[in-house]
């Protein structure tokens, strides 16, 4: 299991413009690129979650970050400290044609963890 943490970072608002608000950390050691089950440790409590690390393909960008998902939260996170566990990952980072076809994929991303995770 991989675990990285920081404080909480405004980012472009993407996630949360496609449906899936996201928790934006610096990282600062490499990490195979893809969508991760995660935990997220907030204020002390763990939360389930979902986890990108690498570029945005999509978007063309080449910048390496974190974007993390929490699935069962609601309340602003800039400038909280926030601990990421990655547990499993469910597929790599690829570039996808349509804004679309990357949402699909998303809540699929989003079954899937919510499956692990019975919520």
């Amino acid at each position: 299991m991989i675990t990285f943490w920081g404080k909480v970072k405004k980012g472009h608002g993407r996630g949360k413009g496609l449906g899936f608000p996201s928790a934006n950390v610096n990282i600062h050691r490499k990490i195979p690129e893809g969508i991760y089950i995660s935990e997220a440790k907030i204020r002390g409590k763990i939360h389930p979650a979902l986890t990108f690390i690498g570029a945005a393909k999509t978007f063309n960008e080449t910048k390496y970050h974190s974007e993390t998902c929490i699935l069962v939260f609601s309340g602003n996170l800039y400038n909280s400290w926030v601990t990421v566990k990655l547990l499993k990952k469910i597929r790599d980072n690829k570039k996808f044609e349509k804004v679309s076809d990357l949402i699909k994929e998303m809540k699929n991303d989003e079954k899937i963890a919510r499956k692990y995770f019975n919520v």
